[in-house]
């Protein structure tokens, strides 16, 4: 099974809000809306989320509900604490860690091929083809990695 990881517990701070669930489109989506109908339209199978505890009710409200009834949905929460054995943590640290972080939490959600994007960013259905293909071929290797990658000019 193809899971799309969708990392979307970022604070949003230099936007003013949680520009991931911000609504955009002419009847209300977010771009997580657009990211997951393009990504099952590819073939994605399910999609689990990293998200703060502290955005829980408004991401339930705003994208699990909506999204139940289309693909198999799941969430893990991003935590500070929640680290690799023997990694130091400072006190004084707020932000989530980041990308690794949050693939590394995701853990306990996936265990399989999966493909990992950002909540606000867009991303369009030849994306999520190609690396759904990619993720359907896949061998037996145990590490085997591809990124999407994007022509400068046209992402500005």
């Amino acid at each position: 099974m193809s899971t799309l990881l969708i990392m979307a517990a970022g604070i949003g701070s230099r936007y003013g809000t949680l520009k991931q669930i911000d609504r955009l489109g002419p009847s209300g989506e977010t771009i997580i809306d657009y990211s997951v109908y393009d990504a099952v339209r590819a073939g994605i199978e399910k999609v689990v989320f990293v998200i703060r505890r502290d955005i829980e009710k408004d991401f339930h409200d705003v994208v699990l509900n909506k999204l139940k009834d289309y693909v198999d949905v799941d969430y893990v929460f991003q935590e500070l604490t929640d680290v690799p054995q023997a990694t130091f943590i400072s006190k004084d640290r707020v932000k989530p860690w980041g990308t690794a972080h949050a693939i590394w939490v995701a853990n306990k959600k996936i265990k399989g091929p999966f493909l990992a994007i950002n909540a606000d960013d867009f991303y369009g259905f030849l994306s999520f083809k190609k690396a759904a293909g990619f993720l359907s071929q896949r061998t037996n290797e145990e590490f085997l990695y591809c990124n999407i990658g994007y022509i400068l000019k046209n992402t500005l």
